[in-house]
């Protein structure tokens, strides 16, 4: 076996250790003895344990960050929500490996690890740029995109720690919360008001995003109304959102 290709098989090996149990627990002995070979010849290809997990990081996050990747057709609630699945397809699939890098795993701290995980979030923020047809964000619609990532990234982490939400239920509720970030957003920014109602314009009343205004349109006679009205509307929050309304109609 070659130089390199020892070398991804180790990754592999790794990895799929990593799967299973967090990479504090999992030795360079167990590694060697997976893949077959010794210990001495582990460290001819990596100088340590961190080395070999920061290489099996690279290959995580190349691999999470291209979960991300969706063609840009259709409406984008639905392509959203592919993306959720494939996201949670790999946090399913690489739990405790996940949660140990998120949360301070051996390689977290070191400038390289720190890299890529950031390199994921940028990747995952510009492919969803990308989905909103936006080169250059205004700081609320950075401020919008950037908070979702870091929101899929804590809820995947709270439901690896018991898994008491179904993850079909998750998948679509962070749809829903990208709507209504944005939607909250739109109510203080013209420009976010705009982008908002092309979104909607798009979306059928029974994908992800109609099925949230269902729901709330549902569940607005229950609530009580404000005390207090306003003197003034805040715009143009309430004219944005009843344009998207009759789009979603």
């Amino acid at each position: 076996m070659g130089v390199e290709e020892r070398k991804q098989q180790l990754i592999g090996v790794a990895l799929e250790l990593f799967s299973h149990r967090s990479p504090d627990e999992v030795s360079i002995d167990e590694i060697a003895a997976a893949a077959g070979i010794s210990r001495p010849l582990v460290y001819h290809y990596f100088p340590g344990k961190q080395s070999l997990y920061e290489a099996a990081l690279r290959r995580a996050a190349d691999e999470l960050a291209a979960r991300f990747v969706e063609p840009p057709h259709g409406p984008l609630g639905a392509r959203l929500l592919r993306v959720m699945v494939r996201f949670f397809d790999f946090v399913d699939e690489h739990g405790p490996g996940f949660a140990a890098l998120m949360r301070g795993g051996p390689a977290a701290g070191s400038s390289n690890a720190n890299a890529m995980i950031d390199e994921v979030r940028q990747a995952a923020y510009e492919q969803i740029l990308a989905h909103l047809d936006v080169e250059r964000p205004s700081a609320r619609l950075e401020l919008v995109v950037r908070s979702w990532v870091s929101l899929a990234e804590s809820t995947a982490l709270l439901w690896l720690d018991g898994r008491r939400v179904p993850r079909e239920e998750l998948e679509r509720q962070l749809v829903h919360d990208f709507a209504a970030l944005a939607a909250v957003s739109a109510a203080y920014d013209t420009e976010m008001a705009g982008i908002l109602v092309r979104i909607l314009a798009d979306e059928p009343a029974d994908g992800p995003f109609g099925e949230l205004v269902g729901r709330l349109a549902a569940l607005a006679p229950e609530l009580p109304g404000p005390a207090h009205a306003p003197e003034a509307p805040v715009e143009p929050g309430p004219a944005a959102g009843q344009a998207a309304g009759q789009r979603l109609a």
